[in-house]
């Protein structure tokens, strides 16, 4: 698992967080556009 050295330069307790603002913010970018960009939904 070479994505397990991360940890050697990124404390835990920063990255972790960091990864998930970044899931939820792309969450709801796609959710945005889904409802910004459909006749279908967003009414």
């Amino acid at each position: 698992m070479n994505e397990g050295r991360i940890w050697l330069y990124v404390s835990p307790s920063v990255g972790l967080p960091l990864f998930f603002i970044g899931v939820a913010a792309i969450a709801l970018i796609v959710h945005a556009s889904i409802l910004l960009n459909t006749s279908w939904f967003g009414s």
